[in-house]
């Protein structure tokens, strides 16, 4: 329901996507790069740090698909930031408790926009409903656009 394992596999579900709607990359050497991004990743970040390991996530897929890091100064370095803002910004809209299927479902449907926006990425986005509201002890109902009546 929640953890750290979110850090690794929102990312790594991305990836697969990206490839599948034709985006250009090198998936195992992508996945193998995630990987041991996102295990320096900690739980709980959300709460603690204020920032989503969902999202972090997602923007360490664009920094290796694009191959930037703390040096670059191109566009896709900018494209990063904007991406992971603009999830964070609607993540505190919402606000918490934390939810990482809540949070997942957010940073996912915001990447595959976002890739088609900047890159003309065509990524199929169908409307996501949480089935697992019942598993969560904090659900916050009706203020998720993800519940499900």
């Amino acid at each position: 329901m929640h953890g750290p394992e979110h850090h690794f596999l929102d990312g790594a579900s991305f990836l697969v996507a990206y490839k599948n709607a034709s985006g250009e990359v090198d998936l195992n050497q992508a996945i193998d790069i995630l990987a041991k991004r996102t295990i320096k990743m900690p739980g709980a970040m959300c709460g603690f740090w204020g920032v989503c390991g969902s999202t972090s996530s997602i923007g360490a897929v664009l920094s290796i698909i694009h191959e930037t890091g703390p040096l670059t100064s191109n566009d896709y370095y900018k494209d990063n930031m904007e991406f992971t803002a603009s999830v964070i910004k609607r993540m505190s809209e919402i606000g918490g408790p934390r939810c990482c299927k809540r949070n997942a479902f957010l940073s996912l449907s915001y990447a595959a926009e976002f890739v088609e926006k900047k890159y003309g990425i065509k990524m199929n986005l169908d409307n996501t409903s949480c089935e697992f509201s019942s598993w969560n002890k904090q659900c916050i109902g009706k203020k998720c656009p993800f519940y499900k009546n």
